[in-house]
C-alpha cells in the first residue's frame, strides 16, 4: 500500500518540477496551467491518502484513543481539501461545496471545514468583467447600462452577480462567469476523475466515482446560463399558485450563455434569523411555505430546485403587499425526476411518514438500496432507525439523536459510498437537496415540525393520484380515484386541524396557568 502512494508521491514531483521549469520560460498565471493545477491535486492527494495509510499504525481499532486520532485524520484531511479547492477555484469549489452540503453522509469534520466554501469563491476583476460584456454583448457597460457597481453583490464558484441601472431605469441583477472557468472546467473534471480513481485504487471501500459522474453532467448545464434562464421561467410558471414565491423575471436580450441578466431582488438569506425578527417576518410562516414549494417541485411536478443553499433562498416583505415571500434564486442545476422514480419515492416517503416497514423496504429496493435499505431510510430522513421504525412523524428530532446520525455517518462511511454508487442518479441530488433543506430547518429550529409532514403527505397523495389517472382509461376508475384521493385529503385537514386545535387549547391552558401563578 505505501508502495502505491510513493508512486503517487513520485509522479507529484515530476509534474511540480516540469510545471517549474515551464514556468520559468513562460511568465502565465499559475492557475491557467493545467499541470499545475492537476499536480497541486495529486499532491494533496498524496498526502492526504499517506495520512490516513499511516496514522492509525500504532493505536488499538475501537479504543477512545483511536476515535480521537480518527477525528483528527479527518479534521486536518478537510482542512487540505478546502485548501486545494480554494487555490484551484472554479469546478474544485463547485465539487467541494458539493461535499459540504452532505451533512448525514460524510464525516462532521468534512462538512463543517467544506461549507466555508461559499464564502470563499473566488472574484474576477473588473476588467475581466468588462471583457466577458464586451465579447458576449458586443457593447462597452455605459451602452447598456446607466450604472454598474464594481463590488459584486455576490461571487461564487462560477460566477459573480453586480447590481446595475438600464437606461430605461430599472434595476437589475448581472450575472457575469468568470472567463476562464468554461475553459477549465472539463480538464478539472478528468483530473478529478483520475484522483478519484487513484484514491479507490488505494482504499477499495470507498468509491466515490458517483460524485464524478454528477460533476460530468451537471457543470454543462450550470455553465449554460441560457439553460437557467429557461428554468428560472419554467418554475415561476409551474408554481405561480404559490403567492409567496418570488423568480426574477430575466432579460433576454441582455442575456448569453456566459451572461443572464434579470430583475434585481433584495432579502435576507432564509438562515438569517435576525433579519427576520428584525423585519416582522414569522420564522414558521417561511419553514412551513419552503416545504410546500418544494413538496410540489419533488412529488407532484419531479422538476427540483437543487440548490438551495441560504444564498440562493431569500426572504423578504413585498414592498406593495408587505406579504412575506421567498426568493429563490440561481436556476442553473435541476433535477428532472423520472415518473416511475417520482412514484416509488412518493411512496416511500408515505411510508416512512407511517412508519410502514414493509412499505420502506419495498420502495427502498425499488430505488436500488438493496439490502442496505435500513441504511437508505436513515440517510434519507436522517434520523435513527428507531424513529424510522416508529414511523418519522410521530417522534421529535433530538439532539441525542442528531449526534447519534453524524457519529454513525463516520462509522458507516463505506457502506454509505457504495449505496450512493447503487441507487439511481437522480437520487444523488435529492439527497444533496435534502441536506441543505434541513440545515436551513435547523438553523430555524423547525425542524420535523407536523406541518411540514401534512405538506408533503398532501403532495404524495395528489401525485400518486394524478399518476393513477394517467395509468387508466376507464371513467369509472378516475372516478373512484379522485374520490379517494378528496377522501385522504380530507383527512390530513382534518388532522391538521385536531392539531392546531390541541396547540391552541394548550396555549390558552399555559396562559391562564401563568396568569395564576402571577
Amino acid at each position: 500500500m505505501a508502495g502505491r502512494l510513493l508512486k503517487v508521491s513520485s509522479l507529484a514531483t515530476v509534474v511540480f518540477a516540469s510545471s517549474g521549469f515551464y514556468l520559468y520560460n513562460r511568465q502565465l498565471d499559475l492557475n491557467d496551467l493545467s499541470v499545475i493545477r492537476f499536480g497541486r491535486a495529486a499532491s494533496a492527494t498524496a498526502v492526504i491518502s499517506y495520512d490516513y495509510l499511516t496514522a492509525f499504525r500504532h493505536v488499538e481499532y475501537g479504543t477512545e484513543d483511536y476515535w480521537t486520532l480518527k477525528s483528527k485524520v479527518h479534521r486536518r484531511s478537510a482542512e487540505r481539501l478546502r485548501d486545494l479547492c480554494c487555490a484551484n477555484r472554479g469546478t474544485f469549489i463547485k465539487v467541494g461545496q458539493h461535499l459540504g452540503a452532505l451533512d448525514y453522509l460524510l464525516p462532521e469534520e468534512y462538512t463543517s471545514t467544506l461549507k466555508v466554501l461559499h464564502s470563499r469563491a473566488p472574484q474576477s476583476t473588473m476588467e475581466e468583467i468588462q471583457q466577458v460584456i464586451r465579447e458576449d454583448l458586443g457593447k462597452e457597460l455605459s451602452e447598456l447600462f446607466v450604472s454598474f457597481e464594481e463590488n459584486p453583490q455576490g461571487a461564487a464558484s462560477l460566477a459573480q452577480v453586480h447590481k446595475a441601472v438600464l437606461h430605461d431605469g430599472r434595476t437589475v441583477a448581472v450575472k457575469v462567469q468568470h472567463p476562464k472557468v468554461q475553459r477549465q472546467s472539463s480538464k478539472d473534471i478528468m483530473v478529478i476523475e483520475v484522483l478519484v480513481k487513484a484514491v479507490n485504487w488505494l482504499f477499495p471501500d470507498f468509491t466515490f466515482m458517483w460524485l464524478v459522474e454528477e460533476a460530468k453532467k451537471n457543470m454543462p448545464l450550470e455553465l449554460d446560463f441560457l439553460n437557467e434562464g429557461h428554468n428560472a421561467e419554467k418554475v415561476a410558471k409551474m408554481l405561480s399558485h404559490f403567492p409567496f414565491l418570488k423568480v426574477p423575471m430575466i432579460y433576454w436580450d441582455l442575456s448569453t450563455k456566459r451572461i443572464l441578466t434579470m430583475e434585481f431582488l433584495e432579502g435576507g438569506q432564509v438562515n438569517d434569523r435576525e433579519y427576520m425578527k428584525k423585519h416582522y417576518i414569522n420564522v414558521n410562516e417561511i419553514s412551513e411555505n419552503l416545504g410546500k414549494m418544494y413538496s410540489e417541485m419533488i412529488f407532484v411536478h419531479g422538476f427540483v430546485h437543487c440548490d438551495p443553499h441560504p444564498g440562493n433562498v431569500l426572504v423578504r416583505k413585498c414592498p406593495r403587499s408587505q406579504k412575506t415571500e421567498i426568493v429563490l434564486l440561481d436556476h442553473g442545476l435541476y433535477q428532472v425526476l423520472q415518473p416511475d422514480f417520482r412514484m416509488d419515492y412518493c411512496r416511500l416517503w408515505m411510508s416512512l411518514i407511517k412508519g410502514d416497514l414493509s412499505g420502506v423496504e419495498r420502495y427502498s429496493r425499488r430505488l436500488g438500496a438493496g439490502d442496505l435499505y435500513p441504511l437508505f431510510a436513515c440517510v434519507l430522513t436522517a434520523r435513527s432507525w428507531n424513529a424510522v421504525t416508529a414511523g418519522i412523524s410521530s417522534v421529535p428530532v433530538t439532539q441525542a439523536e442528531d449526534v447519534e446520525i453524524r457519529t454513525n455517518a463516520a462509522l458507516y462511511l463505506p457502506q454509505i459510498s457504495d449505496l450512493l454508487n447503487r441507487v439511481p442518479r437522480q437520487m444523488l441530488l435529492l439527497l444533496k437537496t435534502n441536506d441543505l433543506l434541513r440545515g436551513i430547518e435547523t438553523t430555524l429550529q423547525t425542524r420535523a415540525s407536523s406541518s411540514s409532514f401534512i405538506n408533503m403527505s398532501r403532495c404524495c397523495v395528489r401525485a400518486v393520484a394524478r399518476h393513477k389517472r394517467s395509468k387508466t382509461q376507464s371513467r369509472r376508475r378516475r372516478l373512484q380515484i379522485t374520490l379517494a384521493e378528496s377522501l385522504s385529503l380530507w383527512k390530513l385537514s382534518v388532522y391538521e386541524l385536531l392539531l392546531w386545535v390541541k396547540g391552541s387549547m394548550m396555549t390558552r391552558w399555559l396562559s391562564a396557568l401563568l396568569a395564576f401563578l402571577h
